[in-house]
Parts: structure tokens; sequence; C-alpha cells
């Protein structure tokens, strides 16, 4: 079992302090958006204080019970976190939350449309109050336009932005099975941070950032939009696959696995069709000579790769397309992947003690050499209240009282 770390001190394998030791992140957050952002602070050494509702706080805390009896979404997000419980309604919760944040260089928040603002804890009312302060907006559709008012959760951001349409197959759009918008926005949320930190370095000053959900898919659109912006044609969804080059899919084996693989440029299929096939006919051909030509001949293609994959195993099928320097690999589910022996081998697996036992949890993508990531313990709701408000100056029995009238 990993013994939690102070902040900032070197990780579970060693290596220097962790570069963002020593900063101070205010999470006014839910679920998954700035959560997964204001964790990978932490994984990064800084201190969140994560600020909920004594009443059940982050609602993420039960969506289900699948981690020994904790949220999946929660113990996969909050990890690292100190859990400050503070009912903001009273003016005693607020003001406690103003102290913290006269001490913060990060706020991160992704409250309902309007409720940060009618608080003075948006981005652009926190940095006027706090000049140093890093505040970001994490919202669905940003200001100014007539969807800024209403709720966004992944689901309806992906089919308002337009991924649902080119994914899943054609007239079956479908959702990303992961919440894409979500950990979208919450990624650039982390990366802005990150340059306001450089930023502030040079400057003394603080910034305020907005980020919307929308405005990432969108941008994740790219090519999508520029090929219909281009062309006047919306191409249909490729399931496993892809509208833009061909070919590229999922094929049954002999042993009924699924190997997925692809070309993306012309060489690839030289070698596809002569080494792997064994079709020099189709190599020759003018009608396949371009990937334009061959996203028009997709489904004749996929035949004949389809027949060729049904007479090799999973096994076989790979050694072929690695000894033609082809891209391939196996159609996995998500007990394949919790399995899977290149994590395994890696080392990629830790564990995280949360308030009801250990669980096995990922390490963040990023590798460096001189530092490793924090993976501390996922907080209980109001776990570090006590504790974050004696720091900034609350006595004892004040903290009591406080805890009698419900404002924590």
């Amino acid at each position: 079992m990993t013994v939690p770390q102070r902040p900032g001190s070197p990780g579970p394998d060693g290596g220097g302090p962790r570069p963002l030791a020593g900063l101070l992140v205010v999470g006014l957050e839910q679920v998954v958006s700035a959560p997964i952002a204001t964790r990978h602070l932490a994984d990064m050494g800084a201190r969140v204080v994560k600020v909920e509702n004594p009443r059940g706080g982050d609602f993420a805390r039960h969506y289900d019970g699948a981690q020994a009896g904790m949220a999946a979404h929660f113990v996969w997000v909050n990890r690292g976190k100190e859990s400050l419980s503070l009912n903001l309604a009273d003016p005693r919760g607020a003001a406690v939350l103003e102290r913290l944040l006269s001490r913060a260089d990060v706020l991160i928040q992704n409250l309902a449309p309007g409720a940060a603002s009618r608080r003075g804890l948006d981005a652009e009312h926190a940095c006027a109050r706090h000049p140093r302060l890093i505040a970001v907006d994490i919202s669905g559709y940003g200001e100014g336009g007539p969807l800024s008012h209403k709720r966004a959760y992944d689901l309806l951001v992906q089919a308002e932005a337009g991924s649902c349409a080119v994914t899943g197959e054609p007239g079956r759009p479908a959702k990303a099975g992961i919440p894409l918008a979500d950990l979208g926005v919450g990624m650039y949320a982390l990366t802005s941070v990150l340059a306001a930190l450089y930023a502030r370095a040079a400057t003394g000053r603080g910034s305020a950032i907005s980020v919307s959900m929308f405005d990432v898919v969108a941008e994740w659109m790219g090519y999508p939009l520029n090929f219909t912006m281009g062309t006047g044609i919306e191409q249909d969804p490729a399931g496993v696959g892809s509208p833009a080059v061909a070919p590229y899919g999922a094929y049954v084996t002999a042993d009924g696995q699924t190997a997925v693989l692809g070309t993306t440029n012309d060489g690839e299929w030289q070698r596809l069709a002569r080494s792997v096939l064994g079709r020099p006919d189709l190599a020759d051909d003018p009608a396949f000579a371009g990937n334009a030509d061959r996203v028009r001949e997709r489904s004749h293609l996929d035949e004949v790769i389809s027949a060729w994959a049904k007479g090799v195993t999973l096994k076989e099928a790979q050694e072929i397309l690695d000894a033609a320097g082809l891209g391939n690999a196996r159609l996995n589910g998500v007990q394949d992947v919790l399995d899977h022996p290149h994590l395994a081998a890696r080392g990629r697996w830790r564990d995280v003690t949360t308030p009801t036992g250990v669980v096995r949890a990922l390490l963040p993508p990023p590798v460096a050499a001189e530092w490793s990531p924090s993976m501390d313990a996922v907080p209980a709701l109001g776990e570090h209240t006590d504790a974050v408000l004696a720091e900034l100056g609350y006595e004892p029995a004040e903290i009591e009282a406080w805890r009698n009238d419900g404002v924590i």
C-alpha cells in the first residue's frame, strides 16, 4: 500500500520534489471536468483543497459504489486532494473561502451557470480581488451566446458540437464511450493554468481564464469541420475505423479475436497489398492508387481484408503485420485493459488509499526522470475541514459552533 506523501515531497518511486510543490489550488468542482484538472495539478505536487457542500459534497461521490464502496468517477479524479466542507450560502462559509483564496495561487470552478458569478467567485471577480490569483471558469457553452444559460453535461455537449454525428455507424450516431467533452475541457484548463503560472513568474499578476466544453469539442471536430467546409460533404461515421483513410478498420480472425489494422499512406498500402494480402493486382490497380481512391472503394477493400483475416489467428495476423511494418492492435474490452501485460510490464499501476480501502490506480501519463507523481489518498467528505480552518486562524470553539450550525 502506498504511504501518503506530503505535497511536494518525493513520490513513491523516489526522485526530486514535484514541480508544483508549494502551489495552493482551490477547486470549486463537481464530477469530472474541473476535478480532472485539479487532480493533475495534485499529481505534479500542488496542494489541492477541494471545497464541498457539507450536505453530500461532490455529487459524483454517490454515483455508484464500484470502487470499495466509493464511486468510480470520484476515486478516479479526486486522489491527492484535501476535502474542506463549507456551506457557501452562509456568510461565515463564504468568508472562510475568501480567506483561503487570499492565500491561493489557483482557483478552478465548474459550478452551474451563473452560480459562481452570483457569489463573486467567477474568474474575473476573483482576480479583481486577488491580483496574483490564476482563476479558471469551466462552463458548458461560454459567455455571450444563445446557449450560455444552459446546463451542459458531456453527452449534451458531444451532441451539440457534432461529435456524436461522426461517431458510431451510418444512421446510428453514438456518444464517445469516454467523457471526452469533460476530459478535454479539463485538460485545456490544466494547460492554461501552467501557461498562466509561467506568465505570472514574469509579470507578478495572475490571469482570469474561461474554457467551455462546447469550444473544446468544436476545436476537436477540426477534421470533419474542415472537410465539410471544403467539400460540402458530411462524411458518414465509420465505426471502428475512420472516414478519412482506407483501408483502416477491425477484422475478425480465425480464432474469434478482432484485429484492428490499417494504412495511413500509399507506401503502407503497397506493403499491405503485396506482403500481407498477396494481392499485387490490387497494388497495381489505379483504382486504389491514392487514399481518396481507397476511401471510395472502402467496402471492396474491407471484404478482401476480412477474407484474409478469417484465415489466420490473431497472433499470426499480428506477426505478419509487424513483419510488414504495418500498424495493428487487438480490439480489447475493459477487463482486457485491466489485465494488459503492457501496463504491468511498465509498472503503470499503483495502490491508492480511500476512506473505504485500497484501490488500484494508473499513474498519470507524463513520465519524468526528475520527479514522480503524487498518488495520495482520496479524501472523505470534509476530512480536512478542521485542519484547514485551524491553518486559516480559526479557533476550535468557533469551528465546533460552525459544525453545529451546518456551516461546515
